[in-house]
């Protein structure tokens, strides 16, 4: 048996996997079991297994986005899936601490690439978001909403459409946020605009959308002039910090939807400082990140390298740890368990169907990159230790009413809006 069948024996029970060496012989692990993947997979020379060991996530991403790990039966998705399918978060038993060598290594690689400076920050940013608008065009929904969709089966049907999960997580958010005519809104890492652009729509507030993404501000500032909305829509191309020193108590109201991720543990401090200082004394703040359900890790050497340089997913723990020392008082929070596999996997499907138009851009090495980056994270939202967590904040105990009962209400109103895009004169504010 060879080093990576002994792996893969310990590893796959249910369902099964084929491994066709360089050399023609094979192995086959793992028995056919419902609702687990059966995959075959062709290693195209002996140096395939070496780089997987030495490094399983990167060896293996890397060997696959060159061409040299060739899934034959199956796809890649269902290749990691049935990975981490058989070896899931709640599978109880005995918990077993890391070695000594894997805690150092980790720490190690993942520590340095934590501290987001300014420049750096932006140059993380440029490498993820700027690789050209046509790409996400691709992929997301017709908002560009690049983060964990709200999936109402219960409401929408089981063929419910990615459109409209988005236009619910957004009406999810919005209730949160409580808001009121007049106000002033702050989106700290805005995307596309599609956010700010959404909350001005229904409600008329006034928002201010931030980024360090030049392709971004770009596409929002022109979707904001479009809607005829640019005076009351801005977009800016500057760092939260720098911000904060410029425009100090002047937002009733902060969104942050999955910018977060990006921050970096080392300065979570100095975020929440600087939104607190951003906020009125009465402010509300609604942040929306990726997040682990275990406590604190780090992030794998393929994301560091080829998707989030400086990303990282923060537990709950070290995220309340931080907001609780700049008096962020947490008001609210949801755990959106299987929200972003829902949401992954139909950008999986889009990004598929696109297979050509990506590699027409790019090649075919970035769309291997690219279909592995989304199955990985899918598995993870699965199988794995990840969620999508809704933390409302306030600066004042006595700002949002007493009971939740408002967020249910004011969502349903901004779900079932007139023609002209507002809520009703009925609907109700609190």
């Amino acid at each position: 048996m060879s080093i990576l069948g002994k792996f893969l024996q310990k590893v796959v029970e249910k369902g099964s996997v084929r491994v066709i060496h360089a050399d023609g012989s094979t192995e086959s692990f793992g028995t056919p079991v419902p609702g687990y993947p059966d995959v075959a997979i062709r290693l195209a020379d002996k140096g395939v297994v070496r780089q997987i060991l030495l490094d399983p996530r990167l060896g293996a991403a890397e060997s696959f986005m060159d061409g040299r790990l060739i899934v034959e039966q199956g796809d890649i998705m269902q290749l990691i899936q049935l990975l981490r399918a058989n070896r899931p978060f709640e599978r109880g038993g005995e918990l077993q601490e890391p070695g000594p060598f894997t805690k150092m290594r980790d720490y190690a690689a993942a520590s340095i690439d934590r501290f987001n400076f300014r420049g750096r920050s932006k140059r993380n940013v440029a490498h993820h978001y700027d690789i050209g608008n046509d790409l996400y065009e691709l992929f997301l929904d017709d908002d560009l909403q690049y983060s964990c969709a709200y999936w109402d089966f219960d409401r929408h049907g089981p063929n419910i459409t990615l459109e409209q999960a988005q236009a619910d997580k957004k009406a999810h958010i919005a209730a949160k946020l409580d808001l009121k005519p007049g106000q002033r809104v702050l989106d700290i890492g805005c995307g596309w605009g599609g956010m700010a652009l959404y909350l001005h729509r229904k409600t008329g507030v006034e928002v201010l959308g931030i980024t360090l993404s030049e392709e971004q501000v770009r596409k929002a500032r022109e979707r904001a002039e479009q809607a005829g909305v640019a005076d009351k829509v801005k977009f800016e191309l500057i760092d939260y910090r720098d911000l904060a020193a410029r425009e100090a108590g002047s937002f009733d109201r902060i969104v942050s939807v999955g910018m977060f991720e990006h921050v970096g543990t080392p300065l979570y401090q100095t975020f929440f400082r600087c939104c607190a200082n951003l906020m009125t004394d009465d402010g509300v703040m609604l942040l929306h990140t990726i997040g682990r359900m275990g406590g604190p890790g780090t992030t794998d050497a393929f994301t560091r390298k080829y998707i989030f340089p400086g990303g990282y997913i923060p537990a709950l723990s070290e995220t309340l740890a931080v907001s609780e020392r700049c008096r962020l008082i947490a008001t609210d929070i949801e755990n959106l368990r299987l929200h972003y596999a829902f949401t992954l996997r139909e950008w999986y499907k889009r990004t598929v169907r696109n297979r050509e138009k990506i590699i027409a851009l790019y090649d075919e090495r970035f769309y291997r990159m690219w279909i592995f980056y989304l199955s990985g994270a899918t598995a993870a939202f699965e199988h794995g230790g990840m969620c999508n967590y809704q933390i409302q904040f306030s600066r004042n105990r006595r700002t949002l009413p007493l009971t939740r009962e408002y967020i249910g209400a004011t969502e349903e109103a901004l779900r079932g809006d007139g023609p002209d895009g507002t809520i009703s004169a009925d609907a109700g504010w609190h």
